[in-house]
């Protein structure tokens, strides 16, 4: 076993889009293990857009991520060495082991590792699929959006790892699911693959007039739910073919992540047709964590819910990788392998 663990750290804030320049790798020596410790080897670690967020020292739901301190970021493993009863060498577990290949985890402290089940799940799942992101939409989804049979819920960036559980999870209650995508391959597969009925390309539509045509065409009983990850244009066009008490779950604004201004065309529909716009943190309701991971997990266990991953090779390609999940260069969940 490797004695020397390998990080990436911020080295700096961004101004503006995220640069490579930001990041730096740093090598440092694994500690020896002491009571209640173990050494986990991470597989997996996850990308994900809510970290452009944490790279800026602007105030937010999170405390920023600290600079020259090892990046944020979900993982999953193996234990390699053990000195706490309750986990063994050899178990699977996920945490947030951040952008380095071990982690020493005290293991007396609830909740900071996970034992998972890799017999009919995925060790990589459990960073998409059945982690953060599929629980994600199972809350936006289902607490907020909540929809009825026969409803139309629209999704944008339906093709990530977040949107593609948002519209299965919604086809699963017998709604309608309308997907909103960067061209005309990731539309294919939101429709093909993940069983949405239709998927609109936006990057077909130069401005909100157009894009709502589409919708209206995609939508012809209106929008009943409506799943934010982008904001912008989008949100606009949604708003504009909302159905009264429409509830619209808002997730990320991945179009203002570099301090763009995403202003509302129309405020005044919010009233109109008496909508509820609802943020949320998933972070902030553990408490629904286990109904959601049984269903998502059941789902991908049966084969039910489908899921695609884009994986980057090897830890120095944390950044690059990173920097092009902003930019919608993945396809589904953006995993980086380290083993």
């Amino acid at each position: 076993m490797s004695q020397i663990n390998r990080q990436i750290q911020l080295a700096s804030r961004p101004t503006g889009e995220p640069v490579v320049e930001n990041f730096k790798r740093v090598d440092v020596p694994l500690p020896e293990l002491t009571d209640g410790q173990v050494l986990v080897r991470h597989h997996y670690l996850s990308l994900d857009p809510y970290m452009r967020g944490r790279m800026s020292d602007s105030k937010s739901y999170a405390q920023p991520q600290p600079l020259n301190e090892v990046m944020i970021g979900g993982t999953v493993g193996e234990v390699v060495a053990s000195k706490n009863s309750h986990f063994a060498v050899g178990d699977s577990v996920v945490g947030m082991g951040g952008w380095q290949e071990y982690q020493v985890v005290d293991a007396q402290q609830r909740g900071v590792l996970q034992k998972v089940d890799t017999t009919h799940v995925p060790l990589s799942a459990y960073l998409g699929a059945v982690g953060m992101p599929g629980v994600t939409g199972w809350y936006g989804l289902v607490k907020i959006i909540n929809p009825k049979p026969g409803e139309t819920v629209v999704v944008s960036a339906a093709s990530g790892a977040v949107g593609g559980a948002v519209g299965q999870l919604a086809k699963v209650r017998g709604a309608r699911a309308v997907g909103i995508a960067g061209g005309a391959e990731k539309c294919r597969y939101v429709v093909e693959e993940l069983g949405f009925d239709e998927c609109i390309d936006y990057k077909q539509h130069a401005d909100v007039k157009s894009l709502s045509a589409a919708l209206k065409a995609a939508c012809p009983k209106g929008i009943d739910g409506y799943f934010e990850n982008v904001g912008g244009m989008i949100l606009d066009a949604v708003m504009q073919r909302a159905n009264p008490f429409s509830r619209v779950a808002m997730c990320g604004m991945i179009a203002g992540y570099n301090g763009e201004p995403i202003p509302m065309s129309a405020p005044q529909l919010i009233l109109v047709n008496r909508m509820t716009i609802e943020g949320f943190i998933v972070s902030e309701h553990m408490e629904v964590w286990p109904e959601a991971l049984k269903e998502l997990g059941t789902l991908v266990a049966t084969g039910k819910l489908k899921y695609r991953e884009t994986i980057a090779q090897g830890l120095d390609s944390a950044p690059e990788a990173f920097l092009g999940l902003l930019k919608g260069r993945n396809f589904g969940k953006q995993l980086v392998k380290l083993i």
